[in-house]
């Protein structure tokens, strides 16, 4: 029912005219945040993929030495680029093709965490198909 509603909600706020603020509680991955969504009686817990990047894998998932180092480096920059902030900004929100956690662009203060892990090496562009590797 939970699912179905925020679904609904998701389709009518789809369009980059609309943005989110929403509480974010911890930092995953270099490329996943955990949110707090208070969208209905019941706190929500979910997790957001950022929009059209790939970070490494991290731990077990990693391919191999490289990618696991990376990986630590993409979410050590994430924790810092979100620094003191409680909160980011969310747009082009939609379900990702597993359906278990959302896909956003996210910003803090203005910046957007998606170009600044691009630029600083630690995420490449994604586009949902077969991922690249980080091990050559």
């Amino acid at each position: 029912m939970i699912k179905i509603l925020f679904t609904i909600i998701l389709l009518l706020a789809s369009s980059n005219a609309y943005a989110y603020e929403w509480e974010i509680l911890r930092v995953v991955d270099g490329d996943t945040l955990e949110i707090k969504n208070e969208c209905f009686p019941k706190e929500l817990k979910l997790s957001v993929r950022v929009l059209g990047i790939d970070t490494p894998e991290k731990e077990s998932r990693a391919k191999c030495e490289k990618e696991a180092k990376l990986a630590e480096k993409a979410s050590k920059f994430t924790k810092q680029f979100i620094g003191k902030n409680k909160t980011a900004t969310f747009r082009n929100i939609k379900w990702d093709k597993y359906g278990g956690r959302l896909l956003a662009d996210v910003e803090i203060n203005g910046k957007s965490l998606s170009d600044e892990l691009i630029k600083n090496g630690l995420a490449r562009s994604y586009d949902g198909k077969k991922k690249g590797s980080w091990c050559k």
